[in-house]
């Protein structure tokens, strides 16, 4: 019996209801409204300036429509009948654009919308100070920032605007969990009562479970940041053990994918994953547990194949030529372009099923080992390094990228990056990552802007100027 049936029963959980409830949070939203605090006003600009920045979304969405209609338009009008489908063929090849890029650049197009109406309505409903159900909703919008997020980079490559969007995603991410009145009343009423519980929790070996009792454990960023840190670990020694054993016996090779330090955060962000998922499953069949488990650290494992190849032309591994009991290729594979494949999804389904019947209960109790001095400090210093990491990591791929595609520095960042992290440094670090920038989304993007420094390199001598020798390259583009 593991730990999870012996301590089945939760603790009752600490809610309000009825109309204590209605009359907290009638109490919370007036104090919100008419508090002329500094944390107020913060929110009623905010407000503003999402209103602000929902106009501008939905103007830019508006052109990128109006563009996109025009252009299409013309390549119809060379075209018609059976002559229509390579008409836009022949359109779409005469932009050198991949389907890829077209697909992207739709999703973006979407979220660009999704963005300025979400950004509108909240927006207004905190302008107004009505911050009822604005948790949910800046939830929603934070998600599809995220998003947009994600396929820009995917698209262009990092930008300085990007830290516009990282602060927006911060403010979204406070603001979800304090504007909601109802929420907002229920903390104010249990915030004393919470310590004394959790207190008493850990006298009885039950400190972070989840007091509702709907799942095992509790769901907040404390546990969850920590099972990512120490999964992130654990992946990647059996990342090397599985290479070791299996892939090329004997040889070792660094699977890390991180800049500094041995974390392998697509094993990190796997766990966080199946335990969101699976935290109501945990008292079911083992059967729904190893079949959910499957779906989702295989589906995330495609996902993040996908996300490396486009943004980077980084290929880590590749499954593209598994055979299913030798007989046949593999469906899955094929299905997923290589990047996951039968086998990997029952291994996932094997690990979720071990993860929440037998290690999950052991890791909680790891995780209440930190003592209750510095815990939340701890977490916090330890969080700001795991971002900063992520975020070193991504700017040296990006330059990783542009230093292969034939574009030489020409920023600071750029030239730190390049003296630091330079293409021997970053292949020895990334031993599992082999890089084509032919498969990258945004290829032609960078490969055209190498050629316009060349081409502004040598004006600048031809004029005499003084120019700066690293950025003309002799590469081929």
């Amino acid at each position: 019996m593991t730990d999870i049936d012996k301590n089945n029963a939760a603790p009752a959980s600490v809610t309000l209801e009825g109309d204590d409830l209605d009359d907290l949070a009638a109490r919370a939203n007036d104090l919100l409204v008419h508090d002329d605090g500094t944390f107020a006003r913060g929110v009623r600009w905010y407000g503003i300036y999402l209103t602000i920045s929902g106009w501008l979304s939905l103007a830019f969405f508006i052109f990128l429509a109006v563009s996109i209609g025009i252009l299409f338009a013309l390549m119809l009008t060379e075209g018609s009948g059976a002559d229509l489908a390579s008409s836009v063929q022949a359109g779409i090849a005469e932009l050198k654009t991949s389907t890829l890029v077209i697909a992207l650049s739709i999703v973006e197009l979407v979220g660009t919308l999704a963005d300025a109406i979400i950004s509108l309505k909240l927006g207004k409903s905190l302008r107004k100070s009505i911050h009822r159900n604005a948790a949910v909703w800046s939830r929603r919008l934070m998600w599809i920032s995220i998003l947009n997020l994600s396929v820009s980079y995917m698209l262009s490559g990092f930008s300085w605007s990007f830290f516009g969007i990282f602060v927006k995603i911060a403010a979204l991410v406070i603001f979800s969990t304090v504007l909601d009145p109802t929420l907002a009343a229920e903390k104010r009423a249990a915030h004393e009562r919470e310590r004394e519980q959790d207190m008493d929790a850990a006298e009885k070996g039950m400190l972070g479970r989840d007091v509702s009792g709907k799942g095992y454990i509790r769901l907040d960023f404390y546990n969850l940041f920590w099972m990512f840190f120490v999964c992130s670990i654990l992946g990647l020694i059996l990342e090397i053990i599985w290479h070791m054993t299996v892939v090329d016996q004997g040889v070792y090779q660094d699977r890390a994918g991180l800049l500094i330090g041995p974390f392998s955060p697509i094993y990190g962000f796997g766990a966080v994953l199946i335990t969101i998922v699976l935290n109501r499953l945990y008292d079911k069949n083992p059967l729904i547990t190893f079949v959910v488990a499957g779906l989702v650290g295989g589906g995330f494992e495609a996902a993040t194949a996908f996300f490396m190849k486009a943004s980077f032309g980084i290929t880590a591994w590749d499954y593209s030529s598994y055979m299913l009991f030798g007989l046949m290729p593999d469906p899955v594979a094929v299905l997923t372009g290589g990047r996951t494949a039968t086998m990997f999804l029952i291994i996932w389904g094997l690990l979720g099923l071990v993860w929440v019947k037998f290690v999950l209960p052991i890791m909680l109790k790891g995780i209440n080992l930190i003592p209750w001095d510095f815990r939340y400090g701890l977490t916090a210093l330890v969080a700001v390094f795991m971002i900063t990491d992520g975020l070193l990591t991504l700017g040296s791929l990006d330059c990783w990228f542009e230093r292969s595609s034939g574009l030489e520095p020409s920023t600071p960042v750029e030239t730190f990056f390049s003296v630091y992290c330079d293409d021997d440094f970053m292949k020895n670090r990334f031993q599992s990552m082999t890089m084509d920038t032919g498969d990258a989304t945004r290829k032609d993007t960078v490969e055209k802007k190498a050629v316009e420094n060349n081409e502004a390199q040598v004006e600048h001598v031809e004029n005499g100027e003084a120019v700066n020798p690293a950025l003309i390259t002799s590469r081929t583009v």
